[in-house]
């Protein structure tokens, strides 16, 4: 297993199996992730990418959970120091800062889409925000019945969070706006119908069916490997995804300086007056609707 400084994301290779397996290693926090994190995932990603003995990346979560997605502990955060004052910002940062910023982003979310070897996700848990997004962007998903996915950051930054495209063409356009246009959070097994994931098992199943899906794939001619996924990736980019690299960072970007009018919920200013995780809770306080008898 490779280690480094941040241990926060651990990187292990099986040469015998033809396997690497990344895992998000933050379990505190439920594996969600700042800009360190993503780049040294980004990393790991191209070490399998150029390792002509490797086939198959498995990507999996510490301690049962695969990830909550981004770490909303500093929304800003992801943006950077502002200007060459060195200090941290105290306002909005510019719309030229967002679009370099989430151009880089949504870069590492298209290289995991059409990444040239099996991805194969372990997904239990938790999959929400860019973990759900990231679990969707596997080849090959085996999810446990009760974890929970979705998208809730569309409650406090709207819809347009980009990988709009990705959304439509995986999840269905009513299921995909049925989550973009709530923030609910569902069960994997409430859509287990749908085919949506590749294997829907118990949560206790979930490790071992991973391996399994890893191991059968990386049984495969590794060349016959590639040249299949790129042939897959001209199909979806054909098909589905025209122009979304540029309109994916561009959604982003400007969907999160959104104006908040009386009476909406501002999660940034309500977590700078009570902190994030009471953010959190008046956030789905807000949001609940009781639904009809």
């Amino acid at each position: 297993m490779t280690t480094t400084a941040d241990d926060r994301v651990l990187f292990e290779v099986d040469r015998d199996k033809r396997i690497a397996t990344i895992t998000l290693n933050n379990p505190a926090q439920r594996n969600s992730y700042d800009a360190a994190m993503r780049d040294l995932l980004a990393r790991y990603l191209d070490e399998v990418a150029e390792d002509d003995d490797l086939t198959v990346v498995l990507l999996r979560g510490a301690g049962g959970v695969f990830s909550t997605g981004a770490d909303m502990n500093n929304a800003y955060g992801w943006y950077g120091e502002r200007g060459a004052t060195g200090k941290p910002a105290k306002s909005r940062p510019s719309q030229r800062r967002r679009l370099t910023v989430d151009r880089r982003t949504f870069g590492f979310y298209h290289n995991l889409m059409g990444f040239p070897k099996v991805t194969v996700g372990e997904i239990n848990g938790y999959a929400l925000g860019g973990g759900f997004e990231m679990a969707l962007m596997t080849d090959i998903s085996v999810i446990g019945r009760a974890t929970r996915i979705g998208m809730p950051a569309t409650r406090f930054l709207g819809p347009a969070l980009g990988s709009l495209h990705m959304f439509f063409h995986r999840l269905g356009p009513v299921l995909a706006r049925r989550l973009l246009l709530t923030g609910d959070i569902i069960e994997a097994g409430t859509i287990e119908h749908l085919g949506v994931f590749t294997d829907t098992c118990a949560d206790e199943s979930v490790q071992a069916r991973a391996r399994y899906w890893a191991e059968k794939a990386a049984k495969m001619p590794a060349d016959g490997v590639v040249i299949a996924k790129e042939a897959f990736r001209l199909v979806e980019q054909s098909q589905a995804y025209q122009g979304e690299e540029v309109a994916s960072y561009m959604f982003h970007a400007y969907g999160t300086n959104l104006q908040f009018a009386p009476g909406e919920f501002n999660f940034v200013k309500t977590r700078a007056q009570h902190g994030t995780k009471e953010a959190f809770r008046l956030r789905d306080e807000h949001f609940h609707v009781s639904e009809p008898e």
